[in-house]
């Protein structure tokens, strides 16, 4: 088996990407040639480009850092003057930087488009915390996953194309035998929630209005790291469910079989994220979405009367 070891928005992140309850601007204050300043509105972006973002987002996730954990985890070689093996992959270390990486440069990337979810859990725990409009949670949750399945199929065909089994070299999530170091199914549901749920407090907590500007995508991103740590020996690390989605039917073995576990205890841990934040730091920001804004109002959601919408 392959062993691997994983996603906010508005102006926490410096990039302005969550902000109020989205409202319809008036077509009074809407003059189609005005020009940018700091007093003109922020919309909330089409949903086409905000679940555009999404899967992009998953899918670089998925793709390269399993793809490090497939084929950089663990690289033997020798020199030709020493028959000795040498370890030169990039190890559960690499792989856990990996994941953190890739969601920190998206983040900065498309997290002013969709919020940078990336990951159900995440989603699921932002909505819980009345931070994103449950209306909104299945088309993210769709689009996470076709992201991620795509990057999944690419995967499982670069391992085809060099003539190697498919099955269980995919860095999939598993328990008992499909575990790294053979964890049974109790302490990969605990590990995998404790983990979320820590991971879905640092996204909660540093996309806020007086967050440090500009830190968000490290904090999550070093969140992450931190979590695949201790995650990947346990159950080689899921921590979203669409990452494990992306390769699970792929890798077959145990995988598809032992799926659910890995949509129940992230979820699980992103509902306790969600729902208990508020009340353990008093911090209450429900008026702030983490679901996207622009300035381009040819790009901004229509309301039915085919108004703009405000993120602001």
């Amino acid at each position: 088996m392959t062993e691997l070891a994983l996603g906010a928005s508005s102006a926490a992140y410096g990039i302005c990407v969550f902000g109020s309850r989205p409202t319809v601007v008036p077509s009074t204050t809407l003059p189609s040639d005005a020009g940018l300043d700091e007093g003109d509105p922020m919309y909330q972006p089409k949903m086409s480009s905000r679940l555009g973002a999404e899967a992009m987002g998953t899918f670089w996730l998925v793709f390269v850092a399993c793809g490090t954990a497939i084929f950089n985890g663990k690289v033997i070689t020798q020199a030709l003057s020493d028959t000795t093996p040498v370890q030169i992959g990039v190890g559960r270390l690499g792989i856990a930087l990996a994941f953190g990486l890739v969601v920190m440069v998206m983040i900065y990337a498309v997290g002013h488009v969709s919020g940078g979810h990336f990951n159900p859990a995440v989603t699921i725990g932002l909505a819980i915390s009345k931070r994103f409009d449950w209306s909104d949670v299945l088309p993210y949750l769709a689009a996470q996953v076709v992201g991620g399945l795509l990057a999944g199929a690419a995967l499982a065909g670069l391992v085809s194309s060099r003539g190697l089994p498919v099955t269980d070299n995919l860095a999939a999530n598993g328990y008992g035998d499909a575990s790294p170091d053979g964890f049974g199914l109790g302490a990969v549901l605990i590990v995998e929630a404790l983990m979320t749920a820590f991971f879905v407090y640092v996204f909660l907590g540093s996309t806020k209005d007086d967050a440090p500007k500009g830190f968000a995508p490290l904090a999550i991103g070093f969140a992450l790291t931190a979590a695949h740590l201790v995650a990947i020996p346990v159950s080689n690390a899921s921590i979203n469910p669409a990452r494990s989605t992306a390769v699970a039917f792929f890798n077959g073995g145990d995988a598809p079989a032992q799926l659910w576990a890995f949509w129940v205890a992230p979820i699980v841990g992103g509902l306790i994220a969600g729902a208990t934040y508020a009340w353990i730091t008093g911090d209450d920001r429900r008026h702030m979405d983490v679901d996207g804004s622009t300035s381009d109002v040819d790009n901004a959601e229509l309301d039915e009367a085919g108004r703009p919408v405000l993120d602001r």
